[in-house]
């Protein structure tokens, strides 16, 4: 009796005569090219969507800002040539409640303020360095292309403030302030100014640092007598994020309250 040989495939083997394990490793390439391919194709759609969080983050809850100037030495560090504090502004709080004296705020400033080279950032002539400078002031990588001031609240609406008493102290309202962030460099004494009503809606800023700070006795000679819009306040100043050594809080003690404290004692 003749045996006939069999037609069906032998175990082991595809329809295609292929072993069942060069089979499986075909699939695993395939399913490897479309991951792979799949990765491609998603990640500009990841890349858009980190890039829009960011922008909503930063618009309505928080940004980092460069520090361009020794205004606020020695609370927040910047100068040419150094490594600049970058800081965390908080922009939700004072959609609930109003700037306090203390506050370190970030404001926009009056058009009055425009010539104050101290802010102001240079735009780059050339359209792919303008943009990279955009995108990275969103990260405080570069001071944003804005007139946008950082300084501390001293007096608000309705509040008078003047410069200075036998002890060198600002006083509101004829009482001394205790303000323990100033820095006068070189120990030399603050400068008097006349007395000056803050209109309602309005904040009086100064820098931390007296003797090098264009705040708002520089424009006293303004419509608003030197004083900036509560609109036009950013946020508050919360945290020291870079450099890693000066990572920290912002110290926002009440001069006001301090004072009152003071006398009581």
């Amino acid at each position: 009796m003749v045996a006939v040989p069999s037609t069906d495939p032998a175990r082991g083997d595809d329809r295609d005569g292929l072993p069942e394990r060069s089979r499986s490793q075909a699939r695993h390439r395939r399913r490897k090219q479309r991951k792979k391919g799949s990765f491609w194709r998603e990640l500009p759609i990841l890349v858009v969507t980190a890039l829009v969080l960011t922008f909503l983050i930063q618009t309505f809850l928080a940004r980092v800002y460069l520090i361009p100037s020794a205004s606020m030495e020695q609370t927040l560090h910047g100068c040419s040539g150094c490594t600049n504090d970058r800081v965390l502004v908080d922009k939700v709080t004072y959609r609930f409640s109003g700037p306090v004296p203390g506050d370190v705020i970030v404001f926009r400033g009056p058009n009055s303020w425009a010539g104050s080279a101290e802010f102001s950032s240079a735009e780059p002539d050339n359209v792919v360095l303008r943009g990279l400078q955009e995108v990275a002031s969103l990260i405080g990588l570069a001071p944003p292309d804005e007139r946008d001031f950082v300084k501390r609240v001293i007096a608000t609406g309705g509040q008078t403030v003047e410069c200075c008493d036998g002890q060198d102290r600002v006083l509101v309202d004829g009482k001394p302030l205790v303000e323990p962030y100033v820095y006068l460099e070189g120990g030399q004494p603050q400068e008097d100014f006349a007395p000056v009503t803050v209109p309602e809606g309005n904040l009086w800023v100064m820098g931390d640092n007296r003797k090098n700070s264009a705040d708002s006795r520089r424009h006293v000679d303004d419509p608003r007598n030197g004083t900036i819009p509560v609109d036009n306040v950013i946020g508050e100043a919360r945290l020291i994020v870079m450099p890693p050594s000066r990572w920290d809080g912002i110290a926002d003690p009440n001069p006001q309250q301090s004072s009152v404290a003071s006398e009581r004692r």
